[in-house]
């Protein structure tokens, strides 16, 4: 039986549809690169916010009506979510699967009237997976779930309270994907800052570095998505030590109105935020700092909207995410009082994403001159009369979500720079949001 995945959501959605495909090639399935050659499409769905649902919800209907005759397996978030209600009002699917990976196989042999033979019962280590991520990176999920609670956030309604993995079974995840070949870890969770407070004896993100850090050879660690109300400072001591510790830091800080954040259930403030940032530059100069700012939460009043835009042109971020405000059913703030209109979040969130453009160019062109380092993707082959170049990341990109570095393709001793490989470069120009570099010996 083939089957074929189709990815949705964050990436931490594609680390499981990754185990989700491991356990099935384990139970004998063979993933097909096209659905047209599959027996079975899995449309792993996310549920976040209203436009990611219907997306999802749009996939369904899409291959139901491209190729008619194949099963199809809605599984992921948003089935997670609405299961009861999917099942009367989805029956373009044949059947449907949440959030629990290791059952995966079960529920596609369910759909065929098979049962498992059970050989997925023993899991590999996580590091043998198969990877849906750009040749040299891989994402390596600390923990489940959230106990953050914002009020805005359905999170901890499909994913449930906080679970840490064990140390011991993150590095020898890690250990396995670097013997692969992998360069650059990402390392993921709804929060990681909170990674261990639900496990005895709290063991702490700052203990997890420390043991990657024995690990040895030439890589990269990035950490991503860390909530600014228990940033670990404790890590700056780890990442002054090591440059293997990428400086970049995914902070979502959503807002700086004290009375906005406090109604999203957050305990911060602008000054603690705008310390926070004074504190990791000042720690590490080369420090690239990304953020997300959440637009129209209910009760947000032009003089909220006024206090965000100062605190935006005062943090300088480096690169920013923005997001109107989605209501969600079963949160806190679903029904709470002012709900701001669509067109008015619409309006504000295209206002900042316009005041960061000039922010992040100026940040982008303090790398023109500097040596670093490029982690090679793609190689695109130039036309008759088009040069050939490569596209790839520096530090200051993260995956899929920030710009580019792009190197035009000048081999050195004759050789051409492989994909997934960590090369030596200096930037020569910003382009846009994207930098330029020449590889150097």
């Amino acid at each position: 039986m083939r089957y074929y995945i189709d990815p949705f959501g964050c990436v931490k959605n594609q680390v499981d549809a990754e185990n989700m495909m491991s356990l099935l090639n384990t139970e004998g399935w063979v993933c097909s690169q096209e659905a047209e050659d599959a027996d079975l499409i899995i449309v792993n769905s996310c549920g976040f916010i209203e436009s990611a649902k219907q997306e999802s919800i749009d996939a369904v209907l899409e291959w139901r009506k491209t190729c008619p005759g194949k099963k199809i397996l809605l599984a992921g978030c948003l089935a997670q979510r609405y299961e009861k209600e999917l099942k009367e009002s989805l029956p373009e699917a044949d059947g449907f699967f949440g959030v629990a990976v290791t059952g995966i196989t079960e529920a596609a042999g369910k759909i065929f009237n098979h049962k498992p033979a059970g050989s997925s019962v023993v899991r590999k280590n996580p590091g043998d997976r198969p990877l849906l991520s750009l040749p040299g990176s891989a994402y390596v999920k600390i923990s489940e779930g959230c106990n953050n609670n914002c009020s805005y956030c359905a999170i901890p309604l499909i994913r449930g309270r906080l679970k840490s993995r064990s140390i011991p079974e993150i590095v020898k995840e890690c250990r396995a994907l670097l013997a692969r070949g992998i360069k650059e870890l990402c390392i993921i969770g709804q929060d990681i800052g909170a990674f261990g407070k639900d496990r005895q004896g709290a063991a702490s993100l700052s203990d997890l570095l420390k043991e990657i850090s024995k690990l040895k050879g030439h890589f990269w660690v990035r950490l991503l998505y860390i909530h600014p109300d228990h940033f670990p400072l404790k890590i700056l001591d780890l990442m002054e030590k090591d440059q293997r510790f990428l400086p970049y830091f995914d902070i979502p800080f959503q807002h700086s109105s004290g009375k906005i954040l406090a109604a999203m259930n957050r305990r911060g403030n602008a000054e603690q935020y705008l310390k926070l940032i004074q504190t990791i530059r000042a720690r590490l100069p080369h420090a690239v700092i990304r953020s997300t700012f959440l637009l129209g939460f209910p009760g947000e009043t032009e003089e909220d909207f006024a206090m965000l835009l100062d605190f935006q042109q005062k943090a300088q971020l480096d690169w920013l995410g923005c997001f109107a405000y989605s209501r969600e059913e079963d949160t806190p703030a679903f029904s709470m009082k002012g709900q701001v209109p669509k067109s008015t979040a619409a309006a504000r969130k295209q206002k900042i994403e316009e005041r960061q453009v000039p922010i992040t160019e100026k940040n982008m062109d303090r790398f023109t001159g500097q040596k670093r380092v490029i982690l090679i993707e793609e190689h695109i082959e130039g036309g008759k009369d088009s040069e050939t170049f490569y596209l790839g990341r520096l530090y200051c990109h993260a995956p899929e979500i920030d710009g580019s570095a792009v190197m035009v393709g000048t081999d050195i001793n004759g050789t051409k720079p492989q994909l997934g490989t960590l090369v030596p470069c200096r930037v020569i120009a910003r382009r846009g949001f994207d930098l330029e570099v020449k590889e150097i010996e």
